[in-house]
């Protein structure tokens, strides 16, 4: 309860962002080739920073 306004750290925004790229690279594998490798590396980007 007392950990419900709790700052998130800078860690866990940037796996919650490295998850959401890679989601969106997922689904755009079949779709777009060229803009899923963009999201790959804006992915491998971010786990860099983790």
């Amino acid at each position: 309860m007392f950990g419900l306004f709790k700052k998130k750290s800078e860690v866990e925004i940037l796996q919650k962002k490295y998850a959401k790229l890679m989601e969106q690279w997922h689904k755009l594998t079949s779709i777009n080739r060229a803009e899923s490798d963009k999201k790959y590396a804006e992915a491998e980007d971010v786990l860099k920073q983790i």
